[in-house]
């Protein structure tokens, strides 16, 4: 069997996250705007309206998606990105209403290439892209400042490991669902940036056939724990997949108030 990019990526996971370093991955190594985000949510905003919203600020099928929950107080946002190949809506279809019961703010923004740009180099389009989408959902909705989490699935969630590592001051919570590894340019620099941790939950499949538990999602969860994290890992019977039960979990989990 061909040793392709996911393989590769599987297996430096213990080497990215064990030394928050020592992993390069192929492509540049210049950032371009270092993975860093500056939208920041505001004080006094009033939200208008629930349900998707299409935020038009990319042409054709690479915009992002935002869906407010009815609830009119701050809420707490998610940022959810896509796998492979995938794409904005198919998050959508992987939480149900799991988001909307617990009154969860969904971000699902379309990455600029057929993956996230740091997957395979450096940070670069895809976060200028989100910083714009955060700036116009900031603009919309009242969000609560404590309950911001980035999160994903497989690619999706490897590259919102790098962001909330990089976006500590932003991001609080990073939800991980079958993540392969952490994207070198946050490894090398979250002891630099961080001047908080974030909370971490990473669910995994026992059976996944393209990215493994074993040299993923166990190993960057022990990784994290022994830098000091904040990590529910969450393993279950399945696949590559985020199964009902644990995506119900996941909400509650960025729902959930602690402060």
């Amino acid at each position: 069997m061909p040793f392709g990019r996911r393989q590769f990526c599987a297996l430096m996971a213990s080497a990215a996250i064990g030394n928050l370093g020592a992993c390069r991955l192929s492509g540049g190594s210049v950032l371009a705007n270092g993975g860093r985000i500056t939208a920041r949510p505001r004080e006094g905003v009033k939200t208008t309206a629930t349900g998707h919203i299409n935020l038009g600020i990319a042409p054709g099928d690479r915009d992002a998606i935002l869906h407010l929950p009815k609830v009119q107080t701050p809420v707490p946002l998610l940022v959810m990105l896509h796998g492979a190949t995938q794409n904005a809506d198919d998050m959508f279809w992987y939480l149900g209403s799991t988001h909307e019961e617990a009154g969860v703010a969904i971000l699902a923004p379309n990455s600029r290439g057929t993956t996230w740009d740091a997957v395979g180099g450096s940070f670069g389009p895809d976060v200028d892209f989100l910083n714009l989408a955060l700036e116009r959902v900031f603009q919309i909705a009242a969000i609560d400042p404590a309950r911001i989490c980035v999160g994903g699935f497989s690619d999706g969630a490897s590259y919102a490991i790098g962001l909330g590592l990089l976006n500590t001051d932003l991001f609080t919570m990073v939800a991980a669902f079958s993540p392969g590894f952490v994207p070198e340019e946050a490894a090398t620099q979250a002891d630099l940036l961080a001047s908080t941790k974030p909370r971490f939950f990473i669910s995994h499949g026992t059976q996944d056939h393209i990215l493994p538990i074993n040299s993923c999602g166990r190993r960057i969860a022990q990784g994290l724990k022994s830098r000091g994290y904040d990590v529910t890992f969450r393993e279950f019977d399945g696949d590559h997949e985020i199964p009902a039960d644990v995506a119900r979990e996941g909400m509650m989990w960025v729902s959930t108030k602690r402060y």
